[in-house]
């Protein structure tokens, strides 16, 4: 048990599936999973652990934004000796070629801070995902249909961002999409020694305006759950 999470010794796997909003992890855990038992429940960040195809995977609920995440992220690979941690969740698209329901792979994860910023002074640290994953986890789109992308993201701390400036460059230098969790969970993976990926579901886009209805939600996202467990143990 730690400060955020209640699970006991034991409950929580080696391989994690983290969606920001917790009643995204009781769904995939409820569609996915068997055998799935809710494990945390501290402050309403729902945690599941069952099994998929004989493995046990642990889905917990991250937050919104990269101090959450990294509160969690930290406490599972400290605490509760998580190996992979695979970020699902939606982003925004940014390039024309990017289109709705699309799923992102997401390669490197730019940001202008993260709370692991003050540890690189004034390194320009680059968070990047496992090969081993993102290899893993293409192969399983392909395999299942699913149109994806590879390359960068951008992970901001800001929602109702207004750096039109930035966004122009960003978009300008080829970044897929933007979403506020992977680079963050990308640098504890590189300074703990872990497997870190974040396969990301477009929901919305920031040059065409689409969004993604609420009532396909659930069927695209399903996609980037199932791609992201193929991954995990291919």
């Amino acid at each position: 048990m730690t400060v955020h999470i209640g699970a006991k010794p034991g409950d929580i796997a080696e391989v994690i599936l983290l969606p920001g909003d917790p009643y995204r992890a009781k769904w995939a855990a409820e569609t996915f999973l068997t055998e799935a038992v809710c494990v945390n429940q501290v402050r309403g960040m729902l945690g599941f652990t069952g099994l998929w195809n004989g493995h046990r995977v642990t889905i917990q609920g991250s937050g919104m934004g990269m101090p959450s995440l990294s509160i969690y992220a930290n406490e599972l690979i400290r605490d509760y000796n998580a190996q992979t941690l695979i970020r699902i969740g939606s982003c925004g698209g940014m390039q024309d070629h990017v289109g709705i329901r699309d799923v992102i792979l997401a390669q490197t994860a730019s940001t202008i801070s993260t709370p692991s910023s003050t540890i690189f002074r004034d390194l320009n640290f680059a968070p990047c995902a496992d090969f081993g994953l993102l290899v893993a986890a293409d192969r399983a789109a392909r395999s299942l249909g699913v149109k994806t992308h590879v390359g960068g993201i951008y992970s901001s701390d800001t929602f109702y961002d207004e750096r039109q400036d930035l966004t122009d460059q960003m978009e300008r230098h080829g970044i897929l999409g933007v979403e506020m969790e992977a680079a963050e969970l990308y640098i504890l993976a590189a300074r703990y020694k872990r497997r870190a990926l974040a396969v990301l579901t477009v929901s919305d886009h920031l040059k065409t305006h689409e969004a993604l209805p609420s009532e396909d939600r659930e069927r695209s996202f399903g996609d980037m759950v199932q791609i992201a467990l193929h991954a995990a143990f291919d």
